[in-house]
């Protein structure tokens, strides 16, 4: 695991974000906040898949209202995003929203500013200050050429923490996003230097399922080897629960997930002789419902079975119209080809019923 470095910590009604070694998993609810039935469903699934807080969208009055319904029918806590309008964020708070999403210096006079940050220290919310590359403030993109930088990312997020101090408001946490890489990384590299506010982390508008995964890992991959991130979203074009599976997967990488299972499967080759490609999709589904810190090989033969899977807890290897069940490298039985699936899925269960 990498060295993290060292932030504030803020409580979003019991879950720790910053001064300490976990990066907290995020998604937001792609559904409208005022269909509470549709918008607790979602979050729901997104709970069972490993999402730690969930974020949701407050366009009115109507959407904040939602939320006290919403959390009383979820287990994690619930997020408010909100863009502007200071009498949304007061209803959301009104409502027991855990946490808010508001940059303080967009949401009109010093009054009102004050009206939201008051209510949240008297209900010890978090606010969450989220600098977008194209939404910087007009003076700062002029500045620096007319155009997103690090540099006014940072300035535009220092901008927004100082309105917050002002008010003796420090439950902050604090995001710099951009869908250009290298901006991206670059401006959460200089916020770790510049303040020691817990970071959310993530590359905004990735993209789909296939192309934002990749990016999202490449970033914020770089960013939590540096130890950089206190939480994060990875941002799909998809179901959010594909985010959570992302997210989780980037983590345990990193060294900073240790309830999720690893798999390794072979690329197959002329070797193999099962049809293994939807064997390991099948079993990483499967794997998807296990929280264990457990390592299991999908191998196409036996040469790259017990041999080069030596590491995987258990595993299986394809042979002639049988395969290999192995343990830490040491081959326990043979098993028919049409049950080793199953086989592998019960023995998985057994292992783990037994620690």
């Amino acid at each position: 695991m990498y060295k993290r470095n060292e932030t504030r910590q803020i409580d979003v009604n019991g879950v720790k974000i910053g001064g300490q070694d976990k990066v907290v998993i995020q998604s937001m609810t792609n559904t409208k906040t005022k269909d509470v039935e549709s918008t607790v469903k979602q979050t729901l699934e997104l709970e069972k898949a490993g999402c730690e807080i969930i974020r949701v969208a407050c366009l009115d009055i109507e959407d904040a209202k939602a939320i006290k319904s919403i959390k009383e029918k979820i287990h994690i806590p619930i997020v408010a995003d909100i863009h502007f309008d200071y009498k949304i964020a007061l209803e959301a708070i009104k409502s027991g929203v855990d946490k808010i999403r508001i940059n303080p210096g967009n949401i009109g006079s010093e009054e009102k500013t004050k009206a939201v940050v008051d209510a949240c220290k008297a209900n010890k919310i978090p606010i969450r200050i989220g600098v977008n590359s194209g939404s910087i403030e007009k003076e700062i993109l002029k500045k620096y050429d007319g155009k997103p930088t690090a540099e006014g990312m940072v300035e535009s997020a220092l901008r927004h923490i100082r309105i917050l101090e002002k008010l003796n408001f420090y439950d902050t946490c604090i995001s710099l996003k951009a869908s250009n890489l290298d901006l991206c990384i670059e401006a959460y590299e200089k916020a770790s230097e510049k303040f020691n506010y817990p970071l959310h982390i993530g590359i905004t508008e990735a993209g789909t399922a296939f192309s934002g995964t990749i990016k999202s890992s490449i970033g914020l991959g770089i960013l939590l080897r540096e130890g950089i991130g206190d939480t994060i979203r990875v941002s799909l074009s998809d179901n959010p629960v594909e985010e959570i599976k992302v997210a989780k997967e980037i983590l345990k990488n990193c060294g900073l997930y240790k309830k999720s299972p690893t798999l390794i499967a072979c690329p197959t080759c002329g070797r193999t002789q099962i049809d293994l490609i939807p064997m390991a999709k099948e079993v990483e589904e499967f794997l998807q419902g296990i929280d264990a810190d457990i390592t299991v090989a999908v191998m196409g033969c036996a040469v790259n079975g017990p041999g080069e899977a030596r590491c995987a807890d258990i595993g299986i290897a394809g042979g002639v119209k049988e395969g290999l069940l192995f343990k830490k490298g040491e081959i326990i039985r043979k098993i028919k080809q049409e049950n080793i699936v199953e086989e592998l899925k019960k023995e998985i269960l057994s292992m783990i019923n037994n620690k």
